[in-house]
């Protein structure tokens, strides 16, 4: 493999390793769909159908719903991701840096919004826009880890237009059809002084070498290298809703796999003249799919006061084995890096409590897999399984109206980071992270739904 093709897919593919983080749910996916659920750890995700949300969770569940509603939600979620360690196996001429990076989570605002109308007594129509995967970290420019990473932005925004019909009092269906958009800013340092070292020793042996580096200012010399890139897709989500009884029903949920084929470019601050042909600015690719998923929950009133409900989540994260960045002649950049993620499960339960007619209380629990083992866990990827405890509540003014609130802190474990050459060839002259990961999550979430 030539020079110039190692050194760009070396940018690139630490850049688009991101596809994760501390975000709400594992992986990068966020369940952070509605506050109504945020207060049970959407335990019941697929029966409670209590407002629109149900668009994203079930599409049957608008069965249970009259006339129109609207449902408008925010998400604040804070992740924190704290590295602590050393960094081995330094490329010649890459200074080690400063500092652990700082915590690399920050504030988020995740909004969701839902529309549901009855058209007759047995169809319902409805429309949802929310945000199905993202996330934000951003490290310390000058940190031991920055050829791995620095800044990292990924956002969605989904239209999932739904129907529901009632195949009888006790049986729903339902569809929707997803329409999403992917868009990403993802940035790594850049060892300048390294590539001209190799460039010129590959090209004339040490003399070559020495006056490469000295073309490019000496050592030490690095630059930022940013990731930009886009792309829209369609998936579709199905659903089943089973009313066994006045007082308890049972949903299952379906939601598709969705495949990207990203476009955008690579470019490079500060560059040495030098280096101009060897590390240019060009268009790349990269082809990914995001995972389907599949739920069964479980609703049931115990009496006038107490409702409770519980949920079991899959999903297909085994689908995202490597990550292959493409130049516009479809060749390969770097080796492709390897994910190898798995597939994973989520369970929750929760409770409601029904003060009087205005006001309900909630609470949940959940556990949630990681998709990560620690064998592919990088800077990008510091996820790992987490528990979550869950409280919120209702307050109805009047017949139409309800907000609802909800906050989770979620308990994540340690996540063991132990690169070496054998394990991770992709991050050759890159410098190998030893240590671990301390993370946490908290998310505060209201919303407003009104009826008429």
């Amino acid at each position: 493999m030539s020079f110039k093709k190692t050194m760009v897919g070396w940018s690139v593919a630490s850049a688009l390793a991101v596809m994760s983080g501390s975000v709400g749910a594992s992986g990068f996916a966020l369940i952070e769909q509605s506050a109504s659920g945020m207060g049970n750890a959407f335990a019941g995700g697929a029966a409670v159908a209590e407002d629109a949300s149900t668009i994203f969770f079930n599409p049957a569940g608008m069965s249970r719903l009259s006339g129109k509603q609207i449902s408008i939600a925010a998400h604040a979620i804070r992740p924190s991701a704290k590295f602590s360690g050393t960094a081995t196996g330094l490329a010649p001429l890459q200074i080690a840096g400063i500092g652990t990076g700082g915590d690399a989570g920050s504030w988020a605002l995740v909004p969701n919004a839902y529309f549901a109308m009855q058209m007759n007594p047995q169809t319902r129509l409805g429309l949802g826009i929310n945000a199905p995967f993202g996330l934000q970290t951003n490290y310390d420019a000058n940190w031991m880890g920055r050829f791995q990473g620095v800044k990292s932005k990924i956002q969605t925004i989904n239209l999932n237009p739904s129907v529901s019909y009632d195949v009888s009092d006790t049986v729903s269906l339902g569809l929707g059809l997803n329409y999403q958009q992917l868009s990403g800013e993802l940035t790594s340092m850049i060892n300048y002084s390294g590539a001209a070292y190799a460039a010129g020793f590959a090209a004339g042996g040490l003399p070559g070498a020495v006056a490469a580096l000295t073309a490019v200012g000496g050592p030490g010399k690095e630059g930022l290298s940013t990731l930009t890139g886009k792309d829209s897709a369609w998936g579709y989500n199905l659903g089943g809703m089973f009313k066994l009884s006045p007082q308890t029903r049972v949903g299952v949920a379906y939601r598709s796999r969705v495949k990207y084929n990203l476009s955008g470019a690579v470019s490079f601050a500060n560059r040495p003249v030098f280096l101009a042909t060897k590390l240019p600015d060009q268009a790349v690719t990269l082809a990914i799919t995001m995972p389907d998923s599949f739920s069964v929950s479980g609703f049931h009133q115990l009496n006038d006061q107490w409702d409770v409900m519980a949920d079991a989540s899959w999903t297909g994260w085994s689908v995202f084995k490597q990550l292959n960045v493409l130049n516009t002649t479809g060749t390969s950049l770097s080796t492709p890096t390897p994910e190898n993620w798995k597939d994973t499960w989520r369970v929750s339960a929760g409770a409601n409590y029904h003060y009087n007619e205005r006001w309900m209380a909630r609470a949940g629990v959940a556990y949630d897999q990681a998709p990560v083992s620690d064998v592919y866990r990088t800077v990008r990827i510091p996820d790992n399984d987490r528990v979550w405890l869950s409280v919120g509540g209702q307050y109805k003014p009047n017949k139409q109206g309800a907000f609802d609130f909800g906050y989770a802190h979620l308990f994540v474990s340690n996540a063991t980071l132990n690169q070496s050459a054998v394990a991770n060839p992709d991050l050759a002259g890159k410098g190998y992270l030893v240590g671990s990961y301390s993370n946490s999550v908290d998310i505060l979430s209201a919303q407003y739904t009104y009826g008429f």
